[in-house]
């Protein structure tokens, strides 16, 4: 079935893309993965072709188009070369979010013209050692002083926490206020008692840096809170269905080109004889999941279209997520298997796969709190 999703600009842009991610990005990545961490130069360079801030409004420098179809062809096709370091989809997807919709306009003007140029690389800190799930249990608090919160506590699993010039940070700001006792705030690089930890070293998503983050009676202006004090979980609760969907594009979008690797691999693999396409075990393999991600496709060129037209629920948002990323999870392993012990070689693009994929069901909320919300829109 022939896709009607996309429009003549929205392929306009994904061939920049591809051009971009050919030039900028692929030559550079495996040096990148060996470091730990993506040049910050990538980001200037993405900020000049106007791959950042996209729905941001142009009196900030941003594109101004509010349309997340443009969102989900930088997520397809930053997977469809593998660069699974690149933090762009978090700042596009995750973080302009909150610093549009929440910020003062004295904010926007300070942080939104370098989030858009990538001179301002962002990141949103929640997990904590002993939280993840369970965003009640976060124990890092900001206590008012005057014209200043002071922050204490420490979050890890952090997305860009190494080159994070500006970082939401969650705070438990009134103890005894239950759900109402969160705010946001943002600390920024150099702030005294900022301190990063260790680039954490991790199964995969070996370029993209996953860091710990240190807050010791670290003074943030008030003038630094994002939005309304107390409001902080209500933020996040608004905030993550795009959060979820951006991870579902990204995990429909590496099934499809693992998939799609592995049917040329059946096509000039030999074994026995004949091509290892021609044995119908493997026929019914490929077709089960040609079927299944075009299932998935499907969904999600619909949830796309809800999210813009603004009916896209959180109960949507958790069906797509756990249902996709379980997916991808299933067909990169199905895909390996039939590549055989080349599967197993870092040099084949699904060995790679296999390894970024597994975080899919793990982050942006796991597939049991997904199906939890799912479950409790049911009424049981």
């Amino acid at each position: 079935m022939q896709s009607a999703l996309y429009e003549a600009e929205h392929e306009t842009f994904r061939a920049m893309l591809r051009d971009f991610l050919a030039k900028e990005v692929v030559p550079h990545h495996a040096d990148w993965e060996e470091a730990g961490v993506v040049d910050r130069s990538v980001w200037l360079k993405a900020g000049e072709q106007g791959l950042l801030g996209m729905d941001v409004p142009e009196e900030y420098g941003g594109g101004g188009i509010k349309d997340f179809r443009y969102n989900a062809i930088l997520s397809a096709e930053v997977s469809r070369v593998g660069a699974s370091g690149l933090g762009f989809t978090l700042q596009n997807d995750v973080v302009a979010p909150y610093l549009t919709a929440l910020t003062t306009e004295e904010q926007k003007q300070r942080w939104l013209p370098g989030v858009v140029s990538g001179e301002i690389i962002t990141a949103i800190a929640m997990t904590e050692p002993g939280a993840g799930s369970d965003l009640q249990g976060l124990r890092t608090t900001a206590r008012r002083d005057g014209d200043e919160w002071v922050l204490n506590g420490s979050k890890t699993f952090i997305t860009n926490g190494i080159n994070a010039d500006l970082v939401i940070v969650v705070a438990r700001t009134d103890p005894e206020a239950g759900a109402r006792g969160f705010s946001l705030l943002v600390v920024e690089r150099g702030m005294p008692g900022f301190e990063r930890g260790r680039n954490l070293d991790k199964v995969g998503l070996k370029a993209q840096d996953t860091a710990e983050l240190f807050f010791s009676d670290v003074r943030v202006p008030a003038a630094n809170l994002l939005g309304t004090e107390g409001h902080g979980f209500f933020h996040l609760m608004e905030n993550l269905p795009q959060e979820r969907l951006s991870i579902a594009a990204g995990a429909v979008a590496s099934a499809r080109i693992v998939l799609d690797l592995t049917v040329q691999y059946c096509k000039d693999r030999t074994a026995f004889g004949k091509p290892i396409g021609k044995f119908q075990n493997t026929r019914f393999e490929l077709a089960e999941m040609h079927t299944e991600v075009s299932i998935a496709e499907t969904y999600l060129e619909k949830a796309i279209l809800e999210h813009n037209a603004g009916r896209f629920t959180a109960e949507d948002a958790a069906m797509a997520k756990w249902w996709t990323t379980e997916l991808q999870k299933r067909v990169v392993d199905r895909c390996l298997q039939l590549h055989g012990g080349y599967g197993y070689m870092l040099e084949y693009p699904v060995a790679k796969a296999f390894l970024d994929s597994r975080i899919q069901t793990i982050y942006g909320g796991t597939t049991e709190i997904m199906k939890e919300i799912v479950g409790r829109s049911l009424g049981v």
